[in-house]
């Protein structure tokens, strides 16, 4: 009698059905994917422009004519919160995407070729890891306003015009994407150099240099697949931070320009007038914590169901 022997399920599916299993992360993957599609389709969801200002509605309390109440200048809370969705996931989602580029590939050729090429680039990483991520961003952000903003039409060059226009069509975003993707690749390189130190000692990468395979698609096809999974955990982990930077930099000032809203700058806002009107700091405070624990939730999810130990 012929048996038929069912095929192992994939790392990935494994996976999955675990992931599925964990009820905080299934809420938190559910919350982002909702503020994804919030983020997509802003514009139909908000009843108002968010930079619609009606000045008879000036502080106007929750219930009104406005759902979530208005702000200093008569905008809609409700519209403004939801737009403020598209800067916060734009800024977590594009850094998330810089760090695992490129802290992936740098890493990765890191660990690959050890020695001095190793020593040289770790070097690189060592002086930036030691220097403050956030004074670092804040730096930067002040140079490239200062660099871009400064100055009449007639005194800039072609180039200088050119980045500015696009850092007005982006909101104020460009330069802290820029300062964030600076940045944030750092911890994703240590990672995957430490992973790829142990990694190119193994008998399937040793095999696939036997067969003539060269540097780039040993590592492209044979080690950076290898490394996806821990990656992956770490910069979904770290998304909440690019949230709360980019958060921090509003609310100081050094954010997006108005009237774009972001949440870090509606708190500032709403913390002139704690007393008399605390909805105005109290809404995008909580918008800004349910999202960064709903990815918190799904990196953790992400990390147990990754983890082959707490296979079953």
């Amino acid at each position: 009698m012929k048996h038929t022997v069912k095929p192992a399920d994939s790392l990935w599916r494994d996976s999955a059905r675990r992931l599925l299993k964990n009820k905080l992360a299934v809420v938190g993957g559910s919350v982002v994917l909702i503020l994804v599609l919030i983020a997509i389709f802003a514009p139909l969801l908000a009843p108002y422009s968010y930079a619609e200002a009606d000045f008879t509605e000036t502080f106007s309390p929750p219930g009104g004519r406005f759902l979530l109440g208005a702000d200093f200048l008569g905008r809609d809370m409700l519209s403004r919160l939801l737009y403020g969705t598209r800067i916060s996931l734009t800024v977590g989602t594009l850094g998330a995407l810089f760090a695992f580029v490129i802290g992936v590939l740098y890493g990765t050729i890191s660990g690959y070729f050890g020695g001095r090429v190793d020593n040289a680039m770790m070097r690189v990483v060592d002086v930036l890891y030691a220097f403050p991520s956030l004074l670092f961003i804040i730096l930067l952000m002040v140079v490239f306003k200062t660099s871009f903003g400064a100055g009449g039409e007639a005194t800039r060059g072609p180039f200088v015009m050119a980045v500015a226009s696009l850092d007005r069509f982006l909101g104020g975003m460009l330069f802290i994407l820029i300062g964030i993707s600076l940045t944030s690749w750092i911890g994703i390189a240590r990672l995957s150099r430490g992973m790829a130190l142990s990694l190119r000692e193994m008998e399937f990468i040793q095999s696939a240099k036997a067969l003539g395979a060269g540097h780039w698609r040993t590592i492209v096809r044979h080690m950076a697949p290898n490394l996806l999974g821990p990656i992956i955990v770490n910069v979904v982990l770290a998304v909440p931070s690019f949230i709360a930077t980019e958060a921090f930099l509003s609310f100081i000032g050094l954010g997006v320009d108005p009237p774009t809203p972001s949440w870090g700058a509606m708190i500032q806002d709403g913390i002139r007038a704690m007393r008399s009107h605390p909805h105005l700091a109290i809404y995008p405070g909580i918008a800004l914590a349910i999202t960064m624990l709903s990815f918190a939730f799904l990196g953790d999810g992400l990390r147990d169901a990754l983890d082959p130990r707490l296979k079953q």
